[in-house]
């Protein structure tokens, strides 16, 4: 891109005008060739396209750190290049989720957490810890794992989130565990997947797995308004009972935070899933 022309479109880099705070909508990595058609402005050189999307978006998910723990100067510079307000999220490495014990994974774990995430400041968000297929439901190895985790970090709290995915998991046990530990368990809409939507912590965390190529928001309107008004409800405190539960679904409580993430399927469409999802989100917040 010329400097002409990268000086004309400085405002396509200006936040959005946010809506609730309390719902975040965003996608997995900011780095796909297929974006450079459809979603990022054509000539946009490389290394500004993580400036533009979280420009578009309110969180991106990092993927690139679930194949190993970056140095502190790259989440320092991912930081530098987001706006106030902007948050990540980041997948444990996979040394850590794949350990044969992950009640014995505490040197694993604190190396990460404290290999330099402290350099992303504020826009330090949830860690996500995503377990294998292959991983059956262990009470005691998840009780050892869940207590190893850290919750601060240079005075700053600090947020987990585990997903799993063997069907095992589907159970009252593992549920009220994960409750005891006030650690989220990430709603998977997947067709592969079990999918629970037990509120275990004190966020909501969702991986949305369905988008179509033929459409181009991902999802079909229908679709869309459906998840903003289940994306309003759990910022409400509400739990959805319509959605897939190992137990009953819970009372109200107190409003949350929600971070909801288009992720694989038709991958070239999520940007704008996200965006047409964050549109209606904020609309009914300002209804």
């Amino acid at each position: 891109m010329t400097k002409k022309t990268q000086s004309a479109s400085d405002d396509l880099f200006a936040p959005k005008t946010e809506g609730d705070r309390h719902v975040r909508i965003g996608i997995g990595g900011w780095t796909y060739a297929p974006w450079r058609a459809n979603f990022y402005p054509e000539g946009l050189v490389q290394r500004r396209e993580l400036e533009y999307a979280s420009a578009h978006l309110r969180t991106i998910e990092i993927n690139g750190t679930y194949y190993g723990a970056q140095k502190p100067a790259t989440y320092a510079k991912w930081a530098s290049e987001t706006p106030a307000g902007f948050i990540f999220s980041l997948k444990a490495p996979r040394y850590v989720v794949e350990s044969r014990k992950l009640a014995e994974a505490s040197k694993g774990i604190d190396g990460f957490v404290r290999g330099g995430l402290s350099e992303m400041g504020d826009r330090l968000g949830p860690i996500l810890w995503q377990l294998a297929p292959s991983r059956k439901f262990d009470a005691d190895d998840i009780a050892g794992f869940l207590e190893h985790l850290p919750h601060e970090l240079d005075g700053r709290p600090l947020r987990h989130v585990i997903e799993v995915r063997n069907p095992s998991f589907m159970c009252q046990e593992y549920v009220v565990l994960a409750r005891s530990r006030n650690v989220p368990t990430v709603f998977t809409d997947s067709p592969d997947y079990p999918s629970m939507a037990d509120i275990t912590g004190d966020f909501v965390y969702a991986r949305l797995m369905r988008s179509a190529d033929e459409i181009a928001t991902g999802y079909k309107a229908k679709e869309l308004d459906a998840w903003s008004k289940r994306a309003s409800e759990w910022a409400a405190g509400k739990d959805i009972d319509e959605l897939p539960h190992a137990t009953s679904a819970t009372a109200r409580t107190k409003t949350r935070d929600v971070f909801i993430y288009f992720i694989s399927a038709a991958k070239h469409r999520n940007p704008a899933a996200a965006m047409a999802l964050q549109s209606r989100v904020d609309d009914t917040s300002h209804g």
